[in-house]
């Protein structure tokens, strides 16, 4: 499916009520034990952090540091930490990235007084490579996908486990209070992180991708989930793994508060897998809802502020 084949029906046809009612699939049995297991692994993890000062730009008002620590499978992943430049640190944040990775931090968030972490997943660019990992989020999306132990969006999930933890060893203060924050792939990845881990106290996720992965498939996309789909029509069986992977099955275990950013349009992420997620979510919720995601469109810088400044009120 081309880019200007989905952007021309990037609303496949739901209305916001229709929208509204996407449910999430059927919980495996054994979903909860499969996670809490990862996560156990991923706890245990000495991830070695080291932090140093970066040579790249920082946004106003804080200092930026390199930094890298080991996840599972004793991966060195790499990303960025910033800190007030002056003050105490009052909070912490770990911000997850799209599915083209990172080459730099983001220069806005929605807390202040915070050491915000931004860390970058297994097999994706710049500081997360791996050699054995394509990069590419349609060939990044199907590494391992023949078996729930080996899939790669389950290491991804405990990079950012990870991540949590070498934050609270560089900046132990941060632990008074840590969110997260992420959006499309870092949108889905966290909602797949976040119901077992108690040392997140809120989430702010936006355009979550993976959300309900048996509607998925028969949703065309320009993103990664088009790798997806193509490959579930080949080998049907996939989906029997992805069903451990589904956003919107563990945003029925999401008790923390979250809000969502929810696009009515969206070639790459298509609304009604955005939507399941949010629906699906068991604890205090909060929508806003976007004209459009992963396109542009006019009043996008505009929105895209508004959207920040409700992030900051959800976060306060």
């Amino acid at each position: 499916m081309t880019d200007s084949q989905a952007e021309a029906d990037a609303g496949y046809g739901y209305s916001l009520e229709e929208l509204s009612a996407v449910g999430a699939p059927s919980v495996p049995d054994d979903f909860a034990e499969f996670w809490t297991a990862r996560h156990r692994v991923a706890r245990a993890v000495d991830t070695a952090p080291i932090m140093r000062p970066s040579a790249d730009p920082a946004p106003s008002g804080v200092v930026l540091y390199d930094i890298e620590f080991t996840s599972t499978d004793g991966l060195r992943l790499g990303g960025w930490l910033s800190l007030p430049a002056d003050g105490p640190v009052e909070r912490g944040l770990v911000v997850g990235h799209g599915y083209g990775g990172r080459s730099a931090p983001e220069l806005e968030v929605p807390v202040d007084r915070a050491a915000v972490l931004f860390p970058t997943a297994r097999g994706l660019p710049v500081r997360g490579s791996q050699p054995d990992i394509p990069e590419g989020g349609r060939l990044h999306v199907l590494h391992g996908i023949e078996s729930r132990d080996h899939y790669v969006h389950g290491g991804c999930v405990d990079d950012y486990w990870c991540a949590t933890s070498a934050l609270l060893q560089l900046v132990p203060e941060s632990a008074s209070r840590i969110d997260y924050l992420g959006g499309s792939f870092g949108g889905g990845i966290g909602a797949l992180a976040l119901p077992w881990d108690d040392r997140i106290s809120a989430a702010c996720l936006m355009v979550p991708s993976f959300g309900n992965h048996p509607l998925r498939v028969t949703l065309p996309c320009s993103g990664s989930g088009e790798s997806v789909r193509l490959t579930a029509q080949e080998r049907p069986e996939v989906l029997d793994v992805l069903q451990y992977f589904d956003a919107a099955t563990a945003a029925g275990f999401i008790t923390i508060p979250t809000h969502v950013g929810l696009a009515l349009a969206d070639p790459a992420v298509p609304p009604p897998g955005q939507f399941a997620v949010y629906n699906a979510l068991a604890g205090k919720r909060e929508r806003f809802l976007l004209t459009a995601g992963h396109m542009e469109y006019p009043g996008q810088v505009e929105e895209r502020q508004a959207l920040l400044d409700a992030q900051r009120r959800f976060l306060s």
